[in-house]
């Protein structure tokens, strides 16, 4: 057992190490020169040229590597929404840099299940699903965050509505949203007031908003906002309603949660409790169960196991996944 953990923690060292020095130490550099030159402390430049720096929209790249970012420009059907999990989830990470990681993984995986079995295809279907855990991490992320800005939104909408009452400009109640909020919904509104401050129309800012938030809630708020700026109206009353309506379509999705809370509870027993009772008998007789692993009917059964748990897992999902 020594040496696998041994050989595992050397893999997994030297691919960190590779990305390291490959990916994150040129992107952090590539990072902080932008940081000072943002901020007009860039050597050689005046603060007017750094200013003019600030306001020329450059194209995000995918990769800190060139050749690597030449080669995802080609794959935009990927890129494209890994870059917008990405924006969802908040988080200070390229497309290449997640896709690479996925890679690590998966080979530490693979080279682990290979050294400890020496059975390729389960070495590689443990390699393929591990690829895809920092993938499923992000996406985890990127709903949580999502679920805290539904539940931000409607303080936000209210705030908006104040300030318009007080007299202030629409923008400038943008930022006070943005001033006043914590992440994620001050973050996204800041981003709106930013770009619309910078030259954007605020249309397209606004609709930069619906598609960068995937709620419907968001796309409400857009659709209203954009509509009262053609049609006329007070806005202030609009977002009032609007609020009303969140805050009630909020209250019913807790209410559908709790109904639902014995049907997922149960889900997640019928999911984890074969592993949990299979580890069990390991450490109660692990000569009985060794034979799921060193004979290859013993193999193939756990591999039908497994194959059949995920998908009764996704099943039980998908009946309590609740449309409201």
């Amino acid at each position: 057992m020594l040496p696998v953990v041994a050989t595992f923690a050397i893999v997994v060292s030297v691919i960190f190490g590779v990305y390291w020095l490959v990916i994150a130490r040129p992107e952090a550099a590539e990072q902080f020169a932008l940081r000072r030159r943002m901020k007009g402390e860039a050597p050689g430049t005046s603060r007017a040229a750094a200013l003019r720096n600030t306001l020329i929209q450059r194209e995000i790249p995918l990769s800190g590597i060139a050749a690597l970012d030449r080669l995802l420009r080609g794959m935009e059907r990927i890129t494209l929404p890994t870059r917008r999990l990405i924006q969802r989830a908040g988080l200070n990470l390229t497309v290449g840099s997640l896709l690479l990681l996925c890679v690590a993984v998966g080979l530490a995986a693979f080279a682990l299940v290979w050294y400890g079995t020496r059975l390729w295809y389960l070495a590689l279907l443990v390699g393929g699903v591990a690829a895809f855990l920092p993938i499923t991490a992000v996406q985890f992320k990127a709903k949580r965050r999502t679920a805290l800005f539904e539940e931000q939104f409607p303080e936000a909408i209210d705030l908006l509505a104040r300030a318009l009452r007080a007299g202030h400009a629409f923008a400038t109640g943008l930022s006070m949203v943005a001033e006043e909020l914590p992440d994620p919904v001050g973050t996204e509104f800041k981003l709106a007031y930013d770009r619309q401050n910078f030259g954007m129309p605020m249309p397209d800012a606004l609709r930069a908003l619906g598609e960068r938030v995937p709620l419907l809630d968001a796309r409400f708020f857009v659709t209203a906002v954009l509509t009262q700026r053609e049609a006329g109206g007070n806005l202030a009353e609009v977002l009032d309603n609007l609020a009303t309506v969140i805050r009630e379509r909020f209250r019913v999705k807790r209410q559908v949660r709790v109904i639902t809370a014995h049907a997922r509870i149960t889900g997640w027993v019928l999911a984890v409790l074969p592993v949990a009772l299979a580890l069990v008998l390991t450490l109660l007789s692990p000569q009985h169960m060794s034979l799921l692993w060193t004979d290859p009917t013993g193999i193939r059964m756990v591999a039908v196991a497994l194959t059949l748990q995920v998908v009764g897992t996704l099943i039980i999902r998908k009946l309590v996944d609740v449309e409201y």
